[in-house]
């Protein structure tokens, strides 16, 4: 199956031995069982594509088990781009589609921050502590000049809304598949929070 995307979800860090003894830090990921719940051809649709379903949901509504069918009330719906060869509906998927040492990219949505200033936000590091500056610790500094160009130019690092962004995490070495317990484990870290969703995909880089 040439096909290499998968759902899963956040359980957490750990670490684990390389076979020469050397310690390396993972994420666990429950990666799947995704259920096959459309394909997309050139033919009908213009494009090659695989929506997975993936977690349970306790009540669906009518479009949305018309469209899933029987194969069960699931609760993400997402599509991966690709090649379909060899893929049906209905079709179960795990970690077995990934093989260790291989490289992926893992998406997901930070965890959010809410209201931040620039020093945390974007690492500004201040203005002074001393001669006569005492409230200027964590302040951002001049915005822009003055009567040219006379307005705050766009896209200029300032305090705001921090983290709830969809975040991606390219590269990451597999270093553990286990088909028989549905986890992948990958080296490093992923974005977003303990049991959040996650977006796996062959790794654009190994390409």
């Amino acid at each position: 199956m040439s096909f290499s995307g998968l759902l899963g979800r956040k359980l957490g860090m750990t670490q684990t031995f390389r076979p020469d003894g050397t310690v390396e830090p993972v994420t666990v990921i429950q990666a799947g069982p995704c259920v096959v719940t459309q394909i997309r051809t050139i033919t009908n649709d213009g494009y090659e594509a695989v929506q997975l379903g993936f977690g349970e949901k306790k009540h669906l509504n009518k479009p949305e088990r018309g469209h899933l069918q029987d194969n069960g009330a699931l609760r993400y719906l997402r599509e991966f781009r690709g090649s379909v060869e060899g893929l049906e509906v209905g079709q179960r998927i795990g970690p077995e589609v990934f093989e260790e040492g291989s490289r992926v990219d893992v998406s997901a949505t930070s965890k959010g921050r809410g209201f931040a200033g620039v020093v945390k936000r974007h690492g500004f590091h201040g203005g002074p502590k001393t001669h006569g500056q005492s409230d200027r610790h964590r302040a951002p500094g001049s915005i822009g000049s003055g009567t040219t160009p006379g307005r705050v130019l766009p896209g200029l690092k300032m305090a705001g809304h921090m983290g709830g962004e969809r975040v991606t995490v390219q590269s990451l070495e597999v270093i553990k598949s286990d088909p028989a317990r549905g986890l992948l484990l990958v080296k490093g870290s992923v974005p977003g929070a303990r049991n959040g969703l996650l977006y796996i995909r062959s790794s654009a880089q190994a390409k």
